[in-house]
This record gives C-alpha cells, structure tokens and sequence, in this order.
C-alpha cells in the first residue's frame, strides 16, 4: 500500500540507503519459491528495521514471524556484540531457506529460532527485551502484546506491522472480516494503554513504535 504518489515514492526509496546484496538474494529466492513473497519486508522498510535497530542497539530482540528470515537479518544489524534475536514461526517447512541466509549473513551466532505457537512459546522466554518486532497473525496481534509487555525493558521499543491493513482500518468493517476487527482493536490498545506512547507511521502498509514508558 503507498500513500505517495509512485513518482515521489520512487524518489524516497532512491534516496534511501539501498538493501545489501544478500537481502537481495533473499527476496529474490523468497519470490521464486515461497507462497504469499507479499509478506516480505521488502527493501524499503527493511533499511527502517535496520537503522531502527541501529539506533537502539539492542541486546536483546524478539521477532513474532520470521517467514524467510529478511526482517529478522535486518533488525540483527542493529545487535550488540553479545546480544541475539529470538525469531519465532509456526512453518518449519521455510527453516531451511531461513538458515541458508542466516549462516551467509555473519549473524548465525546470534540467531536463535524457534518453531510453533508464539502464543505458547513466549510464556517460556526469561529474557527481558529491548526491541520486539511484531509480523504474524493479525487475529493474535492484541494477545502478543500482553504477553510481551511485561517482559519489555523500560524505554524498550515495540515495532508492529500491518497496522493499516491495506486501508481496510478505515473502511466499512465487514463483520467476518476478523483480521481488521483485530487490528482495530490492537491500534485502539497501543494508543490507550498508559505504560507506551505510540507513533503510527504511514510506511507501506503501516508501521507502529511503541515506546515503554520507564
């Protein structure tokens, strides 16, 4: 989804830093193999992961979907020396082209990845995050913040894509339409719960920071 009319659009994404070459190699190998490519990150926003990820320097980062892995190699540019990302998702069949470009990345070490439901995975994690990166199920999104509030450090950053759901958020709410009723629910809680301040942003098809309050 683009706000920007493609001219001006072409020219932000021309004037930002350009994807390294084995994201590319990523995306292409996610477009000629996987079902659904669309769920990429995509070049664009993967550079917002990365220099988001820079800015905090996290020692510490949960992933909610890793899918083939592009977000998850993005936000780890961003780690500490010591610190690892937690990457968890519910297809073991896309493991093995996840760590076919985790072992070429540099970051392999660093990368710890889990298979199933994050709704009963998380509960097992101890650490406590600086960064989590939610992109997975739209219908859980609202249960993945609870569960992961509380295992933020303050100050901690809470990225959630997808929000604006191809601008379906603002359209007549079709009552099977569960996705968007969870969603409008999720952005309705990220704007009102009183231990984050939120900033939605209108980058592809929308992107939200939450801040933990310290």
């Amino acid at each position: 989804m683009h706000f920007l009319p493609e001219k001006l659009d072409d020219y932000v994404v021309n004037h930002s830093q350009q994807e390294p070459q084995i994201l590319k190699e990523l995306s292409r190998e996610t477009w000629q193999k996987v079902l659904n490519p669309r769920m990429l990150s995509g070049a664009y926003q993967g550079r917002l992961l990365s220099i988001l990820s820079k800015l905090i320097n996290p020692k510490h980062i949960l992933e909610i979907g890793t899918y083939t892995g592009y977000s998850a190699l993005c936000l780890a540019e961003g780690l500490q020396k010591e610190g690892t990302i937690i990457t968890l998702d519910k297809n073991e069949e896309l493991e093995t082209l996840q760590n076919k470009y985790f072992e070429k990345s540099g970051y392999r070490n660093q990368i710890v990845q889990k298979v199933g439901n994050a709704l009963e995975i998380i509960p097992t994690i101890s650490e406590k995050f600086d960064l989590v990166f939610i992109d997975a199920d739209k219908s859980n999104y609202s249960n993945y913040f609870h569960l992961i509030i509380d295992k933020m450090k303050p100050g901690g950053i809470i990225l959630s894509d997808n929000v604006l759901w191809s601008g379906k958020v603002i359209k007549e709410l079709d009552p099977k339409d569960n996705d968007t009723k969870e969603l409008l629910a999720y952005n309705t809680l990220l704007n009102t719960d009183d231990r984050i301040e939120t900033v939605l942003l209108p980058i592809r098809d929308g992107l939200t920071i939450s801040r933990v309050k310290q």
